[in-house]
């Protein structure tokens, strides 16, 4: 196996190479000098951190009020996480402060062991952190189910819903959420107007202040919704309701610091353990969502689909999170604002996401915001004492609701984990966040379970062969029922077992296979086949053609591999189950006996086939019928619907969003066994193809000239602006065949008024004044493929009289390169430099290695035998293609058959 790496060559890095200043980094170069140690803010940042503060402030103070906490330890938690975690964070976008999610379980502990003794709790939740983040254990902690972790978000919004509700109208909330529940009819009926009518007013502003139309909307929504509902209710109640309960900002002179946990040891680590898995869980899923939205952001363009207009440098990209930095930072943050007396510390959707939209481009905004709210704790302390407290309560209730995310539910409906995501909130809410956490575990562990062992078994009789259909995964659970199911079957007959599974355990296995071996001794047949009639069963000699979503070039051979009937056994199983030919479904399905599909060897020998499908049982020699054309099209539609769709999805929304912008134009013939994006390594959106019989460039201005080809090269030299034009010919081409067999009588036919343009080619193979081309190494087998080096040689100087072309060569910003490819070999041979620019040197074509920089441009050469299957060789759609009329057949191929033949490098 070649040990190439991939390697894409930027023409304009040869002739620009980036500055010491510009910051890249060469490879194995040492890395470009420091500007200094200061600490950098930019305007965008600064204007991000004042956005984040604004929302912060009150959002600390509303949970510390939810928490029945100090009001100044959400300010200091603000303070720390903001300047803390941002500084040692691994996620610079990221904003970090007080914990939503924490509110229920602190509240508790608050109430239980005292604030003391929760500030210590903190603190070892803090060292905890610190220490999975040095054994880099993130990852591990983002394996919990997503419906386990979107209902224990969900459950925690509930709880703080409920019990800042008993805070809006005007009391105080109980100790548990089913308490606040249960309370909240009484609470209805003795309730003054005035809470309500500011906590009201403060959700009606958060509601309506991002909905405000027009341009003055668009100026006072620069204004964070949840500082404008704050400061309004704030005025309302200054006026219609100065006697309300306000916030009280204690002296700092009393502010209560932590001290040596005092309770049961058991109860102590239990309430660390789950402070340590709600905070970092909301923290690393929050530092995975600021990812996603940071993507977003840096990609957002217009949806059309011509090429972006150039902009003002954009800011250099922000790196993706490093998960265990994070949570080591996080675990700091705790450790320091547990010792000062603060709130649990988080990273925090709300603010993070405003931190994103707001510009911001490091973690300078982070840790500037935090500054801001330290100021603002020692200098606004008048200021923040005028807030009511419902409308704090209020503005923390909201952030419940949206802890209850209907996008949440609807993805897990979708995955049918609603039952767990269900008993998660259940438990949260009734019993606590551990054990609501535990519940939900146990009911994903429930549910999967059933999953496995539901497994349904049917025989059919299909007269005198029987049908035998598992649907679900094979494991010992279902061993019972296969036994008493195989057993019903005649012994010595013949028998088609279905397998619609992905997974079969040792116990399922033996049984099947004790099975098989037993009818196979008695006479009788048996075939194993997946989903969609698909052999499973293979011998080791077709290994090499299973079937790749990614390749789907290499799967043609996969519909049509007969059985030992001599038949398809797609229609060998339609004959079985008397149902229609249809194309397979699965062809990804077929493994060996070690596969994922853990299907039995039995009867492996008994067909073999090779890699163009004919079979090579003794005794047959009935031909293998072929799909019809319009079978084999919805086949393939339908394999990549399935299989390879899913694969570049992703991919092909991003080239419709940005628009096409390929860096080369590739020239190359219209015949069938020339897959272009599998001889260069490339994908959607790299390459700009023509096609035509004989790859011919047709001189401009020439009698009967083709348009289509010169308005292609003047689209993709003038408007997309592409790098470097290929010219690229094969072996055993018909068309340069066809010019070596013509005469005078040739009828005058659309065929021929084209390969005409070829008729330079000729002259200039027979002509005593041009070098032959040749092959390095060797010379050309014969003179058609002399006709077609000589070709390829031509079309380049005719490629040079187009006035796009000839201008954009004379500016240096255009290569042209001449290929030719092997097919019988699988190999690729360019043409020298200097013949490609045309100075007449040597018209010799070098062949191209598995490991040979000086061949690497302008493709990626790698290797056909990539392990993992995720190389583009040959998906369709790779390129966008401008195909010309009149090239509509291959002299060479007159059945139009246009089979792909398997070929190996």
């Amino acid at each position: 196996m070649s040990a190439c790496v991939r390697i894409r060559h930027d023409h304009t890095a040869h002739s620009s190479p980036p500055s010491r200043a510009s910051g890249i980094k060469r490879p194995h170069s040492p890395p470009p000098p420091r500007r200094g140690g200061r600490f950098r803010i930019a305007g965008a940042d600064l204007s991000a951190s004042i956005t984040v503060f604004l929302i912060a402030v009150p959002m600390s103070l509303g949970l510390a009020v939810a928490m029945d906490a100090p009001l100044e330890a959400g300010l200091i938690s603000a303070a720390v996480g903001g300047i803390v975690a941002g500084l040692l964070g691994g996620t610079p976008l990221q904003v970090s402060g007080p914990s939503a999610g924490l509110t229920v379980v602190t509240a508790e502990l608050i109430q239980i062991y005292g604030w003391r003794t929760t500030c210590a709790i903190t603190i070892g939740a803090g060292l905890l952190q610190i220490l999975l983040g040095s054994l880099r254990a993130a990852r591990g902690a983002l394996a919990v189910s997503p419906a386990i972790v979107h209902g224990t978000l969900a459950g925690i919004g509930v709880a703080i819903a409920l019990a800042q509700l008993h805070i809006v109208l005007g009391a105080t909330p109980q100790s548990s959420a089913a308490a606040n529940a249960l309370a909240l009819p009484e609470q209805l009926g003795r309730t003054s107007p005035a809470a309500p009518l500011i906590g009201a007013l403060t959700i009606a502003v958060l509601v309506v202040w991002p909905r405000l139309p027009g341009r003055i909307g668009r100026a006072v929504r620069r204004l964070p919704a949840a500082l404008a509902s704050v400061a309004i209710a704030t005025a309302v109640a200054a006026v219609a309701a100065p006697g309300i309960a306000r916030v009280d900002l204690p002296s700092w002179r009393s502010h209560a610091l932590p001290e040596l946990p005092q309770g049961p040891v058991l109860a102590l680590a239990t309430a660390v353990l789950t402070v340590l898995l709600v905070a970092s869980l909301e923290s690393l899923l929050a530092a995975v969502a600021v990812d996603k939205l940071t993507a977003d952001r840096a990609g957002g363009r217009t949806a059309d689909s011509s090429p972006p207009v150039p902009a003002a440098p954009a800011a250099p990209p922000v790196q993706r999170s490093d998960l265990d930095r994070e949570l080591r930072g996080q675990g700091i943050a705790n450790v320091l604002a547990g010792l000062l007396g603060g709130l649990p510390v988080s990273g925090g959707a709300v603010r993070s996401s405003a931190n994103v939209r707001a510009g911001a481009t490091g973690r300078a905004s982070t840790v500037l915001h935090g500054v801001w709210v330290l100021l603002a704790a020692g200098l606004l302390v008048t200021a923040l004492e005028w807030i009511p407290l419902a409308a704090l309560a209020a503005l923390v209730m909201v952030v419940g609701f949206q802890m209850v995310n209907y996008a949440h539910i609807r993805n897990v409906h979708k995955h049918r984990e609603f039952l767990v995501y269900g008993a998660t909130i259940t438990g949260v809410v009734l019993f606590g966040v551990l054990e609501g956490v535990t519940i939900g575990i146990a009911a994903a562990v429930a549910v999967a379970l059933h999953r496995l062992a539901r497994t349904r078994i049917t025989v059919t009789d299909q007269g005198g062969q029987h049908l035998v259909v598992v649907r679900g995964q094979l494991t010992f659970l279902a061993v019972p029922r296969l036994s008493r199911a195989l057993g019903q079957l005649p012994r010595g007959g013949d028998a088609v077992v279905e397998l619609d599974g992905f997974f079969m355990d040792h116990a399922a296995y033996e049984t099947i296979q004790d099975w098989s071996d037993a009818q196979t001794a008695q006479g009788g047949r048996v075939v194993f086949t997946g989903r969609s009639g698909g052999r499973i069963a293979e011998p080791a000699s077709a290994a090499h053609s299973c079937c790749r979503p990614w390749t789907p070039w290499r799967n043609h051979h996969c519909h049509d591999r007969p059985d030992r009937s001599g038949q398809p056994v797609d229609a060998r199983r339609a004959a079985a189950t008397g149902a229609a030919f249809a194309p397979d479904e699965n062809p990804g399905a077929e493994q060996g006996p070690e596969g994922s599909a853990g299907a039995p060897a039995a009867n492996a020998a008994d067909a073999t086939t090779d890699a163009t499908g004919r079979s090579d049982t003794p005794g047959d020699g009935a031909a293998v019928p072929r799909r019809t054309g319009a079978h084999r099209l919805a086949s393939g539609l339908s394999s990549f619907q399935r299989n390879t769709a899913p694969l570049v999805r992703d991919e092909l929304a991003r080239l419709a969003r940005e628009g096409q912008r390929p860096s080369q134009l590739f020239i190359t013939c219209a015949d069938s066994r020339l897959v272009t994006s599998m001889i260069t390594a490339s994908g959607p959106g790299d390459l700009f193809t023509v096609r035509n019989v004989g790859n011919l460039v047709p001189p401009p201005g020439a009698e009967a000239g083709d348009d289509s080809v010169g308005a292609a090269i003047e689209y993709a030299v003038d408007v997309l602006k592409v790098e470097s034009i290929t010219v690229c010919g094969h072996s055993g081409c018909g068309a340069m065949q066809a010019l070596m067999g013509t005469r005078p009588d040739t009828p005058q036919t659309s065929l021929w008024r084209w390969l005409r343009h070829g008729l330079p080619s000729l002259n200039r193979m027979t002509s005593r004044h041009h070098a032959w081309a040749r092959i390095s190494g060797r010379l050309p087998a014969d003179e058609v493929e002399q006709l077609c080096l000589t070709n390829v040689v031509q079309q380049l100087d005719h490629l040079r009289a187009h006035e796009s072309v000839a201008r954009r060569l004379a500016e240096g910003a255009l290569q042209l390169h001449g290929m030719y490819f092997h097919v019988g070999e699988a190999q690729a041979y360019l043409l020298a430099e200097g013949a490609s620019a045309g100075s007449g040197l040597d018209e010799v074509f070098d062949r191209v290695g598995p490991c040979d920089p000086n061949h690497a441009h302008p493709y990626d050469i790698t290797d056909l035998s990539d392990p993992t299957g995720l190389t583009a060789l040959g998906a369709p759609g790779d390129h966008a293609a401008v195909s010309v009329p009149n090239g509509a057949a291959d002299p060479a191929d007159p059945t139009g058959s246009g089979e792909l033949e398997r070929t190996s490098a």
